[in-house]
């Protein structure tokens, strides 16, 4: 066979693979998640709306436009081999630093509850550099922990250094915002990676308690904002902030309780319609499956949520490539940490700290993020066998 035609056969093969290679169960779970998130952004947001004589359905017409973005972006990232990104791992990296410089300069920047994390775009369009940062870091870090020019079956503590590097410079310039949400949802993508890789346990421990230490510092120098020592202030003490933190915490749990096991109804919630919880579309969308869907509503999103990480970690463990491994491992380790902290903050068991619920929370730049992410899971899968 010439070479040419080796060549038109494996094009063939890969478009091939594309078409039938998509895992059919994440892509059903990240379809109703879609599904189920369009309804509660709408549910939140259209009785208020309506009654103050807005368009009730202003963010439900956004939310789908983000889907549809988001989705785009998805489908863009299969459609080259991820083997491929390690070419373009620099750009994507200083992409996305570049990012994070650009929303700090003067005037460019835009400020909200205290952190200047957007970048405002035209049509009343924001975009947030820190989740798309999420991307660069996994996909950087991955690249140098799976390199191996060494006989050792795992990274060296160059290479450890060296990943790290990459990570910490998006981190540090997050940190400025400040956004510690964003920061500690890396930081558990950054550690389970390095734990995957097969660098030694010290390495994992000594993040731990860098963490700690770090976060520790962070608070007494000042580092974090007010608003943010409020919300953990709140995480400690649930009567701190009464008017503020402790009002959001207390009304978010209140909704989540009225609900019970079968939930008042789609569009019928009460404590929904009168507004009762602050950013409700975004941070506190869970309320709305709480009072409206009930606990059984809300349990089938959490079971919708554990096949997803399910079927991650599957073609994690399935892959014979260490890049493709790490990656989907890193993307796992993200989204099941957002997961955790946005859910936890609602029910009072974790600090408040903004971060939106994947695949369900309005929001373009985390949709965005997001469902690149679910693209890189379905990249590896589609090449398995490649």
């Amino acid at each position: 066979m010439s070479q040419i035609q080796a060549r038109q056969r494996l094009y063939r093969r890969s478009r091939q693979s594309l078409v039938h290679g998509f895992d059919p169960v994440l892509t059903a779970v990240v379809g109703l998640l879609l599904f189920i998130g369009t309804l509660l952004v709408w549910a939140a947001t259209r009785d208020w709306y309506t009654r103050n004589g807005l368009d009730g359905q202003y963010y439900l017409k956004r939310h789908i436009i983000n889907i549809m973005i988001g989705l785009v972006l998805a489908y863009a990232v299969t459609v080259i081999d991820y083997r491929l990104l390690r070419a373009y791992t620099p750009f994507l990296w200083g992409a996305g630093v570049l990012g994070l410089v650009i929303v700090l300069l003067p005037g460019l920047g835009s400020e909200v509850n205290g952190a200047k994390a957007w970048i405002a775009l035209p049509g009343g369009f924001q975009i947030q550099p820190a989740e798309l940062a999420k991307i660069a870091i996994i996909i950087g870090m991955s690249m140098i922990l799976s390199e191996r020019s060494h006989d050792s079956d795992g990274p060296t503590s160059s290479d450890v250094l060296q990943a790290l590097a990459v990570a910490a410079i998006p981190v540090l310039l997050i940190i400025i915002q400040p956004d510690m949400g964003t920061v500690l949802i890396i930081s558990a993508a950054v550690v389970t990676i390095i734990a995957v890789s097969g660098a030694p346990a010290r390495w994992v421990v000594g993040l731990l308690l860098l963490a700690v230490l770090g976060g520790f510092v962070a608070v007494k120098a000042g580092v974090i904002s007010e608003y943010q020592v409020n919300r953990l202030q709140t995480f400690v003490d649930p009567n701190a902030d009464t008017q503020g933190a402790g009002y959001q915490l207390r009304q978010a749990r209140i909704t989540v309780g009225s609900g019970g096991l079968l939930g008042t109804g789609l569009f019928n919630g009460p404590q929904t319609s009168g507004r009762f919880v602050p950013e409700q579309q975004t941070d506190f969308i869970f309320t709305v499956a709480g009072e409206q869907l009930g606990f059984l509503g809300s349990g089938a999103i959490l079971i919708l949520y554990l096949i997803l990480l399910m079927r991650g970690f599957s073609i994690a463990r399935r892959t014979n490539d260490p890049f493709g491994r790490l990656v989907c491992t890193g993307v796992i380790a993200w989204f099941a940490f957002q997961i955790f902290e946005n859910i936890g903050m609602t029910l009072g068991l974790m600090p408040m700290t903004g971060v939106p619920l994947p695949f369900i929370s309005y929001g373009g730049s985390s949709m965005f993020a997001t469902l690149i992410g679910i693209g890189l899971l379905q990249n590896v899968h589609a090449r398995l066998r490649g």
